[in-house]
C-alpha cells in the first residue's frame, strides 16, 4: 500500500507551521490608548516564537493547547499578552528594537531568559521537578539553585506585569511555570485583579509534599483572586493541600468554594476548558482534509490514530502494547487494520523523553515485524507534527481515536476529535484518567494501566453498532459545542471583575 501524501517521512519530520510576517497591522487584542479594563494574559510562552534571521523577524505560531487556546481570547479582548518570546540570550540592540516593535504590533511583550535560565527553570525545575509531581510520579531533584532560578524568573514576569498594569486591569497567569505571580504580583500591585489558571492536574496530597517547596508554591498560587482547574478532583485535592499545609479549612463544593488567605478571600474553581468548535468543524468540510483523509483511510480497514506529545504522561507505549495484543487475538484483523501514531517531539534534550522515544520506536519495530507483511505495515509511527489541514484529515479517517493518557490536566485532542466528526462517526476511546472524562461521558472510558481492559475497549470500539457510534458522538458534540473555549474564558474572566462596592449605611 503506498504511503500517504499526508504522512510521507522527510528525515523524521512533519513541521509545517504557516509563518507569520509582521504586516504593521495591529491583532484586536493589541493595546488601544486609553482602553481600561484590559486583560493581561500571562504564560512562559508567548502565542508565537520568535525568529530573527538576517535581521529579519519572524513569528511562527507557538503549537499546544493553552497557546491555541487563549490566542482567541487575546484577539478578542483588549490586552496584551506576557510570555517569554522562545528568543534565547541577549540580541544585538537593533534586532531587538525590531522584535519589540512586532510584539507590540500584536498586542505581546517579551520576558528575556538566557540559555542557563532556560535550562535551570524550564528544564530543571519547572518540567523536571515540577510536571512529575503534578502528575503523581516523584520528582527529579530539584536542586537548590534550580528553584532560586524558577523564583527569580516569577520574580522578573511579576516585575513587567507590575510594569504594564493599569488600574482596572484583569491578570490572568497560566500554568505550573509561574505558580509564584500570583503572590508576587500581589504585593506589586494590589490594585488588579488576579486569576491564576493550572492546566495539568494538582496531585494528592502524599505527592505534592514530596517537593520541597510545596509550601511556598501553594502560597505562591493563594495570591490570586480566583484559582481555576480543569475538574473538581484537581481542586480538591488543592484545597485539601492548603489544609494539610496551612491548617486552616478549606470547604469546597463540587470543586467551587472560597478559602481565607489572611482574611482575604480566594474563589476556587472547575472550569474545563474548551476548544474553538467552529473551528475545527469548518476543517471537516475542507475539500484537501476530506482528501487527505480518503488517502489515510486506504484500502477501507478499520484505523485507530494517535495524536499525543511524546510525553511519559501519554501512554503511547501502553496504547502500542493494547494494539498488538488485539493483533494476536484477532486473526481477522491481521492485514486490515491500522494504527497512525502521531508523536510530536517534546524535550528532547532530556533524557527520559529520548528513552521513551527509543522504547516507543523499538515497540513499533517488533509490531510491524510480528504482523506486516510486504504490503501491509499495521503501524505507522510518525515523529513530528502536522499542519491544521493534516490534523483534521487524521480525525476525519479515524475509525477509532485513542486518548489514552496516564495522567493528563484536559486533553483537548479528545474534544478536537469530537468536532471534527461532523458526520457523526469514529468512536472515542478515552481515558478515565484525563481531565477530559469527567465530561465525555459517552466516550469509552477506560483505564488504560490495565492491559487487558485497553485491548478490550479496542475491540468494543470496533463491535459498536452504527446506530450507537451516532448516538455516542452526538451526545459528545453536543457536550463540546455547548462549553467551548470562549464560554470558559468569559466564566474565568467572570470571577475576576472587581467585587461590588460596600453600600454605605442608612
Amino acid at each position: 500500500m503506498t504511503t500517504p501524501r499526508l504522512l510521507s517521512e522527510r528525515g523524521g519530520g512533519f513541521h509545517r507551521r504557516q509563518e507569520l510576517r509582521p504586516s504593521g497591522r495591529r491583532w484586536p487584542g493589541a493595546p488601544r490608548p486609553g482602553a481600561a479594563g484590559r486583560v493581561l494574559i500571562v504564560s512562559n510562552r508567548l502565542p508565537a516564537t520568535v525568529r530573527v534571521e538576517d535581521g529579519e523577524v519572524r513569528l511562527v505560531p507557538s503549537s499546544g493547547g493553552l497557546a491555541t487556546g487563549l490566542r482567541g481570547v487575546h484577539e478578542r479582548l483588549p490586552g496584551l499578552w506576557i510570555g517569554w518570546s522562545g528568543a534565547v540570550g541577549t540580541l544585538p540592540p537593533q534586532d531587538q528594537r525590531a522584535v519589540d516593535r512586532v510584539l507590540a504590533g500584536t498586542g505581546a511583550r517579551s520576558v528575556p531568559l538566557e540559555a542557563d535560565e532556560v535550562a535551570a527553570f524550564y528544564q530543571r525545575y519547572a518540567n523536571g521537578a515540577l510536571w512529575p509531581v503534578l502528575h503523581g510520579s516523584a520528582p527529579e531533584g530539584p536542586e537548590p539553585a534550580d528553584w532560586e532560578t524558577y523564583r527569580a524568573i516569577n520574580e522578573r514576569y511579576a516585575d513587567l506585569v507590575a510594569e504594564e498594569a493599569r488600574p482596572g486591569d484583569r491578570v490572568w497567569v497560566h500554568d505550573y511555570h509561574l505558580m509564584l505571580v500570583p503572590r508576587l504580583l500581589r504585593g506589586r500591585r494590589p490594585d488588579v485583579r488576579v486569576g491564576f489558571f493550572l492546566h495539568t492536574p494538582f496531585p494528592e496530597l502524599a505527592a505534592w509534599r514530596a517537593l520541597p517547596q510545596a509550601d511556598a508554591l501553594l502560597d505562591g498560587m493563594l495570591g490570586a483572586d480566583a484559582l481555576g482547574f480543569h475538574v473538581a478532583a484537581y481542586a480538591s485535592r488543592f484545597a485539601r493541600a492548603v489544609e494539610a499545609l496551612r491548617g486552616v479549612p478549606a470547604p469546597l463544593v463540587s470543586g467551587a468554594g472560597v478559602l481565607d488567605d489572611a482574611g482575604r478571600p480566594v474563589a476556587v474553581h472547575a472550569t474545563p476548558m474548551g476548544i474553538d468548535v467552529d473551528a475545527f468543524a469548518a476543517r471537516s468540510t475542507d475539500p484537501q482534509a476530506q482528501e487527505l483523509a480518503d488517502g489515510l483511510r486506504g484500502d477501507g480497514g478499520p484505523l485507530f490514530v494517535g495524536v499525543d506529545r511524546l510525553d511519559p504522561t501519554k501512554g503511547i507505549p501502553e496504547r502500542l502494547d493494547a494494539f498488538g495484543r488485539l493483533l494476536d487475538r484477532r486473526p481477522d484483523l491481521r492485514g486490515r487494520a491500522r494504527l497512525v501514531q502521531l508523536a510530536v517531539p517534546s524535550r528532547e534534550d532530556v533524557p527520559a523523553y529520548r528513552a521513551l522515544k527509543a522504547r516507543v520506536e523499538t515497540l513499533v519495530e517488533r509490531i510491524n515485524a510480528r504482523h506486516g507483511t510486504a504490503d501491509h505495515q499495521p503501524v505507522h509511527y510518525v515523529y513530528g507534527s502536522v499542519d491544521a489541514t493534516g490534523l483534521a484529515a487524521l480525525y476525519l479517517a479515524a475509525d477509532v481515536m485513542l486518548v489514552t493518557p496516564l495522567c493528563d490536566g484536559m486533553n483537548l485532542v479528545a474534544k478536537e476529535f469530537v468536532a471534527t466528526r461532523t458526520d457523526d462517526e469514529g468512536v472515542l476511546v478515552l481515558s478515565e484518567r484525563a481531565g477530559a472524562a469527567a465530561e465525555l461521558r459517552a466516550a469509552l472510558q477506560v483505564d488504560p494501566r490495565d492491559p487487558e481492559a485497553l485491548t478490550a475497549a479496542y475491540e468494543r470500539a470496533l463491535d459498536l453498532s452504527p446506530a450507537e457510534r451516532r448516538v455516542r458522538m452526538r451526545r459528545l458534540r453536543q457536550r463540546v459545542a455547548a462549553y467551548d473555549v470562549r464560554r470558559w474564558s468569559d466564566d474565568c474572566l467572570a470571577r475576576l471583575a472587581p467585587p461590588p462596592a460596600a453600600q454605605p449605611a442608612r
